[in-house]
């Protein structure tokens, strides 16, 4: 598996982007594909990689709730995410993700879609002209209560969504650096945010220490973002310079490259 790169070049049917067929690898980059399984390049229609487009725009509705998250600038209302999390984060990651299906990339529109349809889902339940957190709130029910019942219920939606990212995670192993710790901080701010739904302050909130911490991971994964998706933009044909790309040791790539200055 490689992170978003640059485009392969034309390869054989049989011939698999990340290095799945060993004796494709020598003759195939690797930064060209946002995946976790054989991708193969169809030769038939010419498509952009839209890996960094969904990057980009998980990257955005990300930086600017983690930076709400932390409580930058004592703001802790999130309603300002709600365009971003519709529009960019949602409609265009969702568009990407399907996108990276239309060249034969599970992983990538897995992965894109999901996140995609997460920032819709998301915005429709904090928009309060749809009424999903206020339905907590019953007649005779005390304030604290209620609060309790709605931040656990959107616990349960974010822990889902840990799971969810664990998952892809373990689909990261074979990777770049950067691609795995996308992912890691990405499962630690998750992992945060749902655990602060459940350990809520007394009003009911959620708690204060654990939503800063998983708003420092968030920033740390919309960051990784941006650079997955800079090396998926930057090549010869429009940068001076390309951006670097670290393969975990244990990878396909790592291996092959190991090999290669071993034999220098």
């Amino acid at each position: 598996m490689s992170s978003p790169g640059h485009q392969s070049p034309e390869m054989k049917e049989d011939e698999f982007a990340n290095g799945d067929n060993g004796s494709a690898l020598n003759r195939i980059r690797t930064r060209g594909a946002f995946m976790a399984g054989p991708y193969k390049k169809k030769e038939f229609r010419q498509f952009a990689n839209p890996a960094p487009l969904g990057l980009c725009g998980f990257a955005l509705t990300t930086f600017i709730l983690s930076l709400i998250n932390v409580g930058s600038r004592g703001i802790h209302t999130n309603s300002v995410v709600l365009g971003c999390a519709y529009a960019y984060g949602g409609l265009v990651q969702l568009l990407a993700g399907m996108w990276e299906m239309a060249v034969g990339n599970t992983f990538g529109a897995t992965a894109l879609s999901s996140y995609g349809g997460f920032w819709i889902s998301f915005a429709i339940m904090i928009n309060q002209s749809y009424g999903v957190i206020d339905a907590y709130s019953t007649p005779g029910l005390p304030a604290e209560v209620a609060a309790k019942h709605a931040s656990s219920a959107l616990g349960f939606y974010l822990t889902g969504w840990w799971i969810f990212t664990t998952i892809l995670l373990f689909c990261t192993l074979r990777s770049t650096v950067a691609f795995f710790f996308l992912f890691l901080t990405l499962d630690l701010a998750f992992l945060m945010l749902s655990a602060a739904h459940f350990i809520t302050e007394k009003s009911g909130a959620p708690g204060v220490m654990l939503t800063q911490a998983g708003g420092v991971f968030g920033l740390m994964a919309a960051f990784l973002a941006w650079y997955n998706a800079l090396v998926g933009l930057v090549d010869e044909k429009n940068s001076w310079f390309t951006i670097p790309v670290v393969h975990l040791p244990w990878s396909e790539t790592g291996k092959q490259r190991k090999l290669a200055r071993s034999e220098v």
